[in-house]
């Protein structure tokens, strides 16, 4: 089943309206979300089981330093945490607990490209997680 993770600042929920004629929607709301995309039913967190993975969202992972440990603290039966706001991709794996930053296909601020993610779950883990370059 194909299942579109949005890590927030969708700023309106007509974004998420579009997305779900691609593939159902899970989106966290961000800081630049307005209130149509909580009504849209974004929540601040987000956590559920996907083919046996649990998984976490938020848009806000914190600071870059020390955040590996911080989400696993914040998300101890999480196999999976999925994060935006920062626009700077990230996929990071220890231990079977991974934490994914998509970057962002439409703002790369500073970064060299626009960029989004591809998760392959299956059979009770992650069997792929990469940072696509567009």
């Amino acid at each position: 089943m194909d299942l579109i993770l949005h890590a927030g600042d969708a700023c309106t929920a007509g974004v998420l309206h579009e997305l779900e004629t691609y593939a159902p929607v899970r989106a966290v709301l961000g800081n630049n979300d307005g209130p149509d995309v909580a009504d849209w039913g974004a929540p601040v967190v987000a956590e559920f089981e996907l083919a046996g993975v649990v998984v976490a969202m938020i848009h806000d992972g914190g600071p870059a330093k020390g955040r590996f440990a911080r989400l696993r603290v914040a998300f101890p039966s999480a196999d999976l945490v999925v994060f935006g706001h920062s626009h700077i991709p990230v996929t990071e794996e220890r231990d079977g607990f991974r934490i994914f930053n998509p970057g962002s296909p439409t703002d790369k601020r500073r970064q060299p490209h626009k960029t989004m993610g591809m998760l392959e779950i299956g059979r009770s883990m992650i069997l792929s997680a990469e940072i696509i370059v567009l």
